[in-house]
């Protein structure tokens, strides 16, 4: 469909191919899909009712759990559905409303997650470098207001995308190579010069994400100089495991964006496809392995997790 207005033509139904290159393995492509899908959707939403309903998980560590929980099914959800009804339906088809719609989301609870990983690295510093005012310090009013600010922070960040969009005529082609819409993946086949969005985009990723990834770092920095003015091995070794399964989500979450990042910069000889399946593992590795890696190394969530299952037989 088209519309039409002073600059000329403006395409406002677009085109989503799956992953170019590999339509004839569309099928066969969306059973890791599928799979990746359902376990981030029971692994994460027993997560949740875990949290939830267990008054001895409502700590701070577990409730920030639960948000990034929470987070992940959001996630997952604006992204594997619309990739699925592409693999077996060839249901492309969406609309530039729908469009920035989902990118916004997309766009959004990434920076939502990326600052929940911050505060919970901030968890763990208070928790090992300051412990016996751990509880007086995360109480759950500050609980729920870092997480209304991270909500916030991140709507606040992307909304202006949608107006930076909106302005935009795209004349160009409206077939996107892709599984999902993406800000500059759009915006790329407008007519306009597209510089500010360019800019925009970046100096959102350098002040949210960039600087969340600094300040964690930090924070592990001053957690391992604590952890080794400790007195004794079993201290350190009980302070450091811990960290482990916090550890385990950041690489997870970031090393698949860095990994896409260099690729798009320094690939040039790359296939397309493997762009488009590195994005994609952005968005489906994290929701099914997070509840993963805390259910393996957190005893506490085992036994949880064990009581619900042995009540019911």
């Amino acid at each position: 469909m088209l519309s039409f207005n002073r600059t000329g033509v403006s395409h406002t139904v677009f085109y989503l191919l799956g992953i170019p290159g590999l339509e004839d393995q569309h099928l066969w492509i969306s059973i890791p899909f599928f799979i990746s899908y359902v376990t981030a959707l029971l692994g994460n939403s027993l997560l949740i009712f875990i949290i939830l309903t267990r008054r001895s998980l409502h700590e701070p560590m577990f409730l920030f759990l639960c948000m990034l929980a929470g987070a992940d099914l959001a996630l997952s959800t604006c992204t594997v559905p619309q990739a699925l009804a592409i693999f077996w339906f060839r249901a492309g088809e969406i609309s530039l409303d729908r469009c920035i719609t989902q990118l916004f989301f997309i766009h959004s609870i990434f920076i939502s997650e990326s600052g929940i990983l911050l505060v919970m690295a901030f968890d763990r510093y208070v928790a090992i470098c300051d412990p016996l005012r751990y509880t007086t310090i995360l109480t759950p009013a500050l609980i729920g207001k870092i997480g209304v600010t991270i909500v916030l922070r991140s709507y606040c960040a992307i909304f202006p995308i949608i107006f930076l969009l909106k302005r935009l005529t795209f004349c160009q082609n409206n077939i996107i190579p892709h599984t999902y819409c993406e800000h500059i993946g759009l915006a790329k086949y407008a007519c306009n010069d597209i510089r500010v969005n360019t800019w925009y985009g970046f100096s959102i990723l350098m002040s949210t994400v960039v600087v969340d990834v600094a300040l964690i770092f930090v924070s592990y920095v001053l957690i391992l100089r604590a952890v080794f003015h400790m007195p004794s091995q079993d201290a350190r070794h009980k302070a450091l495991s811990t960290c482990g399964s916090h550890v385990c989500v950041i690489i997870l979450f970031y090393g698949p964006g860095i990994l896409t990042t260099l690729a798009q910069r320094f690939g040039r000889h790359i296939p397309p496809h493997i762009h488009i399946l590195l994005a994609n593992v952005c968005m489906l590795a994290p929701p099914m392995l997070n509840p993963i890696i805390y259910g393996i190394k957190t005893k506490q969530i085992q036994e949880q997790v064990a009581h619900v299952f042995l009540k019911q037989k």
